[in-house]
């Protein structure tokens, strides 16, 4: 999520941009307006998102094009303010202000645009049947927000509308021409789903789904509360509910919901609790969290690690057999954008007749940990080791030994994982002394 947003106000003159400006800071209606306001920041603190947030004002009379295309490529969102009580200003957004603002960028990232139509307090009515058809034609239009800097309605509402616009975007979640979630919100969410079917029964359990409800939002839903969605989604989507449990489609329908009825928030604050960024794809401060591993130093799973992994391997475990089958490991991969253990399996630890022992299991965890520990942290943070076991990060599941010079001064090691190195000239059988170790022989 951005750390801060900066919101520029575009429109034609005497539309009252500056107004809004110094309504929303002084709190009251200026008596007089200057043709162009100084930028003004508003702290963290006082904003409902908790990010410093900049206004910037234009004025064409004071500002060359060039410079509005500056200011443009600076900001987060524009706000396109026209007069709810003079046609021209409104055809102008179609014409005029929104070509300036997205006219060279038909195939890149649009900024994301408020319509905002002030000076309600002159017009009766409502703007809005003229705004409609615009709104329809330019998908970057996030929202139209009517208000009065003379009366201050929906001041507060229309820089709200403008933050939210920039911290939780509609673009990268949803096309409002097809109207459906965009392939890369639809992959993600069916990633969380899958992390959040704990009994891979293809269906959210109710105490599953308030697993899921505490973990994003901090409190569990009320059982009329869960009736209610499920009584929604048997409505609308066919097989959304099975056995009185809510399945993949009923989840990204109740996500397109959301975010059909302006509540992108919702789906964003899922998106983020589950490590992913605003480019859709799991962040690096999610998959790497800092972990300090001083030289001469080496890095173990502890028994938090063990037991996550294990639980793991546990829920895939379809058969209880206590191995996967290649069908059971390809489950549990399912949350990875590949499979992270390839053929070199085979040569690494025990597998029985192509099955995954958990013993081999657990010994391709040591191994990982110990020689590549930044890949077992990302490898971990696919599985959701800080969602499922509400954690920071998955460093807590890592222990950093002490400096090997410290146990051969003492004598003794604490270490649970030791390297040995197996030396020899060529031929004399070092990789069959350790494929027997697999029960395996070479050639």
């Amino acid at each position: 999520m951005k750390r801060d947003v900066r919101i520029l106000l575009l429109g034609e003159a005497q539309v009252g941009k500056t107004s809004l400006i110094l309504s929303l800071v002084g709190e009251e209606f200026p008596e007089e307006v200057p043709p162009r306001a100084e930028e003004i920041t508003i702290p963290a603190d006082v904003t409902p998102e908790k990010v410093p947030t900049h206004i910037v004002d234009s004025s064409e009379a004071e500002q060359t094009v060039e410079e509005l295309q500056d200011e443009i490529h600076k900001a987060n969102v524009v706000c396109v303010v026209y007069d709810v009580s003079e046609e021209a200003t409104i055809e102008k957004i179609r014409t005029k202000w929104i070509p300036l603002v997205n006219g060279g960028t038909e195939r890149g990232p649009r900024v994301p645009i408020i319509l905002v139509g002030n000076k309600s307090d002159l017009r009766p009515g409502s703007s809005m049947e003229a705004v409609l058809p615009i709104m329809s034609q330019f998908p970057e239009i996030e929202t139209c927000v009517e208000c009065s800097a003379k009366n201050l309605r929906n001041i507060s509402e229309l820089f709200y509308y403008a933050q939210k616009a920039v911290l939780h975007p509609t673009a990268p979640l949803y096309d409002p021409e097809t109207k459906q979630l965009r392939p890369a919100c639809s992959q993600a969410l069916t990633r969380i789903f899958r992390l959040s079917d704990q009994d891979l029964d293809q269906a959210l359990s109710d105490e599953e789904l308030n697993a899921f409800q505490k973990s994003c939002f901090g409190h569990p839903l009320a059982p009329q509360a869960l009736d209610d969605v499920k009584m929604v989604v048997r409505k609308h989507v066919a097989g959304g509910v099975r056995d009185d449990r809510l399945t993949l489609d009923g989840f990204l329908f109740l996500n397109t919901l959301f975010i059909q009825r302006g509540r992108h928030e919702t789906t964003w604050t899922i998106l983020r609790r589950f490590g992913y960024g605003d480019a859709l794809e799991l962040s690096p401060d999610y998959l790497f969290p800092p972990l300090h591993v001083p030289p001469g130093c080496s890095t173990e799973l502890n028994h938090f690690g063990y037991q996550f992994v294990q639980k793991v391997f546990e829920k895939h475990d379809q058969d209880r057999d206590g191995a996967l089958s290649p069908a059971e490991l390809q489950g549990l991969f399912s949350v990875f954008p590949a499979a992270p253990w390839g053929p070199q399996l085979l040569y690494t630890v025990r597998t029985e007749a192509g099955r995954l022992s958990l013993h081999g299991y657990l010994c391709q965890w040591t191994l990982v940990t110990y020689l590549d520990v930044q890949r077992c942290l990302e490898h971990l943070g696919y599985l959701g080791y800080p969602i499922l076991c509400k954690q920071d990060s998955q460093a807590h599941a890592i222990t950093v030994t002490r400096e090997k010079t410290l146990d051969q001064e003492k004598g003794q090691t604490q270490r649970n994982v030791l390297l040995c190195k197996v030396v020899g000239a060529r031929g004399v059988g070092k990789s069959s002394f350790l494929q027997a170790f697999l029960g395996r022989a070479l050639g």
